[in-house]
């Protein structure tokens, strides 16, 4: 079977199970997602200290700071290595347990050096580096697993909807967190605040090593992928071969690729509106806080709309999604902003994750996924170069809006190229 059909084959052969299975399998599938977006190196309970101790600390301007967080994410670029070596290797023989086990110490190890050592830059440059390396395989396993049941049990868009709450729900209150311990690195004894900062991070992975060792036998049986009968070359041709890969993930490119949303924002608003960290903690906590109901609304939908409507309407709704800025001129007030910002781009999150998931070839989750936060990170990093650089030199923050805004428009055509025989379909309804 060739990878576009089984792509077109992936709802109409996939077995529906009763609610209570169905809500069990969603809900374990989260946990390591959840441990995961605490403790990685590169999100906000981690790199929000980091970053605004580089910031004020450290003196870094803008663009400085875009291109640290540029070069500690080169492993995210190639995040689809990690996601191929899930679907191909099993550590031990136990699969994603084995996977989970093993690298979550890994990280944990690599957390309790970086918090006995002085919080110096290349301190923190190194081992960035290697923690966010180290975490890649935990978060292949964990997406692996994830999309395999997905897809599996014909539930796509349910599942997109959970690991997009694993994904906020954390994110969110870890920008409160964060600004809180941003607070500390920053005013206090930075060598003791940055201890705290990574011991905390190292008992996150130990705890996600925990889960793999002990977590329900059910979902890891689920989500085991199928004996591999093809030679690494050929898998890759494979993957290559499948078209809808393709504009699923030159939609994420486009979408992450926002001037406007990364370290041009956080200067906007603690430079030009005068925030304080916890404020633009807040700021980030309330925006994606704000995507919560979104997702759970997709979640029904996808039962009863196609993939088709809900990428276009999810895609409609983004265009506008960083306006609001335009017309704040109070850290107060941006945080309120950030409300309907992140209603407005809800659906699209929920609904391209979704296509990722359906454009698959099987047997390679993990490399889709992880080619998927790949583009991601690729994108988000020199999207936020660009912003840095504009904000600095060209214009400021309004101009970033702008271009933010002619590239999510651009999405709109990408969408008439992916094959209808993937989104046509529905979520199946829980038997």
């Amino acid at each position: 079977m060739t990878a576009a059909v089984q792509a077109e084959t992936v709802l109409s052969d996939a077995e529906a199970l009763p609610l209570r299975e169905r809500l069990s399998l969603l809900g374990y599938s989260a946990l390591p997602l959840l441990l995961f977006n605490f403790a990685a190196p590169y999100l906000p309970l981690i790199a929000i200290p980091v970053l605004f101790f580089l910031k004020n600390r450290l003196h870094l301007t803008a663009s400085q700071t875009a291109l640290f967080a540029l070069i500690t994410s080169i492993p995210l670029f190639l995040g689809f290595v990690f996601g191929f070596i899930r679907d191909r290797w099993s550590p031990f023989g136990l699969g994603d347990r084995g996977h989970l086990m093993v690298f979550g110490l890994i990280t944990a190890a690599i957390y309790a050096g970086l918090a006995f050592l002085p919080p110096t830059y290349p301190v923190l440059l190194v081992g960035g580096l290697l923690a966010t390396a180290a975490i890649q395989l935990v978060y292949g396993a964990a997406n692996g697993l994830a999309s395999t049941i997905g897809r599996k049990h014909a539930m796509t868009g349910q599942m997109s909807t959970v690991m997009n709450l694993a994904n906020t729900l954390p994110v969110a209150t870890a920008y409160l967190l964060g600004g809180v311990l941003s607070g500390a690195l920053e005013h206090g004894d930075a060598t003791h605040a940055a201890r705290i900062l990574f011991l905390i991070g190292a008992g996150l992975m130990i705890a996600v090593a925990a889960f793999g060792a002990f977590g329900p036998r059910r979902l890891f049986e689920e989500g085991r992928s199928e004996p591999q009968m093809l030679t690494p070359l050929a898998d890759l041709r494979r993957l290559a071969r499948s078209w809808p890969v393709y504009p699923a993930l030159l939609i994420q490119l486009l979408w992450q690729f926002g001037p406007a949303a990364g370290s041009a924002l956080q200067y906007h608003l603690s430079g030009d509106l005068h925030a304080t960290d916890a404020q633009v903690g807040a700021f980030f906590s309330v925006f994606l806080g704000s995507f919560v109901p979104v997702y759970i609304l997709y979640g029904f939908l996808a039962q009863r709309f196609s993939l088709t409507v809900l990428m276009w309407l999810g895609a409609l709704l983004a265009i506008p999604q960083m306006a609001p800025l335009l017309f704040i001129h109070s850290a107060d007030l941006a945080v309120w902003s950030a409300v309907p910002m992140g209603i407005l781009g809800g659906i699209g999150q929920v609904a391209f994750l979704d296509l990722a998931m359906r454009a698959c070839p099987r047997g390679l989750e993990g490399t889709m996924m992880m080619l998927l936060w790949s583009c991601y990170w690729i994108s988000y990093r020199l999207g936020d170069l660009w912003g840095g650089d504009i904000y600095d030199h060209h214009g400021g923050f309004s101009v970033a809006i702008w271009a933010t805004m002619g590239v999510y428009a651009a999405i709109l055509p990408i969408l008439l190229l992916v094959p209808r025989r993937i989104t046509s379909g529905v979520d199946a309804h829980a038997a």
